[in-house]
């Protein structure tokens, strides 16, 4: 594929919080390629989540550009924008986000149902779905049957029902215990090897971070360190 899958280039993004202005992006730029697994880390407030959502297509910069497959993102209308996120790009949230009171094959087929595809076919695909994450004996099981690990595998099946070209996950481990974090990186690192899927992640976990092929750090709304995760930093200089 030719060119960048996301191109940013000296993007701002401020706040008013009361009459005070927060810039929580300033001058940032950046692109990655189709099959990037890249993290991203930094102190609470240093401009991760926010960047996350531009990139998301969740909020739009204020002056710069932002390219996502060649398209400047600036110029597209907000039914163009959705119409992106449904499409191109999967979200996997801290939280979740699921559907209480649904199944959670309802739950995956959800983002379906916003393309036009008939309920018979979005059901069979989010079947499919759910057993590629190892759920198809949980079709029916609503999300307070399921464990915490189990509820972002959901959460990851949602995000990958639509065949997006990317993955945004924000703090996908934060709610898990150590040992289900590792099985969700796993997975994700398993997307990302096998399948050529990328995968952008918020994180503030070294080790989480360290799955990563490449780490951007956030610090004051502006990228401090462009290149490998800390933890295989270590382990070049040690060997």
């Amino acid at each position: 594929m030719s060119g960048p899958l996301i191109d940013v280039r000296d993007a701002w993004k401020s706040y008013h919080v009361g009459s005070v202005e927060v810039q929580a992006v300033r001058g940032v730029s950046l692109r990655l390629e189709h099959g990037d697994f890249v993290a991203v880390t930094g102190a609470s407030g240093s401009g991760k989540s926010t960047f996350l959502n531009l990139i998301g297509c969740l909020d739009q910069i204020d002056r710069g550009s932002y390219a996502f497959e060649g398209r400047p993102t600036e110029r597209l209308s907000r039914r163009d924008l959705a119409t992106l996120r449904n499409r191109r790009i999967g979200f996997v949230f801290q939280t979740f986000n699921l559907l209480p009171r649904s199944t959670i094959v309802y739950n995956v087929a959800l983002p379906l149902a916003y393309q036009g595809v008939t309920r018979r076919e979005r059901n069979r695909r989010a079947a499919e779905m759910l057993e590629r994450v190892g759920l198809a004996d949980r079709l029916k099981h609503h999300p307070n049957q399921l464990s915490g690990g189990q509820q972002q595998r959901v959460a990851i099946a949602r995000a990958l029902v639509t065949q997006p070209v990317v993955v945004l996950a924000d703090e996908p481990t934060g709610n898990l215990d150590s040992k289900t974090g590792k099985e969700i990186m796993a997975f994700l690192r398993q997307l990302n090897c096998d399948e050529g899927m990328t995968i952008l992640l918020v994180t503030h976990e070294a080790d989480v971070a360290g799955y990563a092929h490449r780490e951007i750090v956030f610090r004051d709304g502006q990228i401090v360190h462009d290149g490998l995760p800390a933890a295989k930093r270590e382990m070049s200089e040690v060997s």
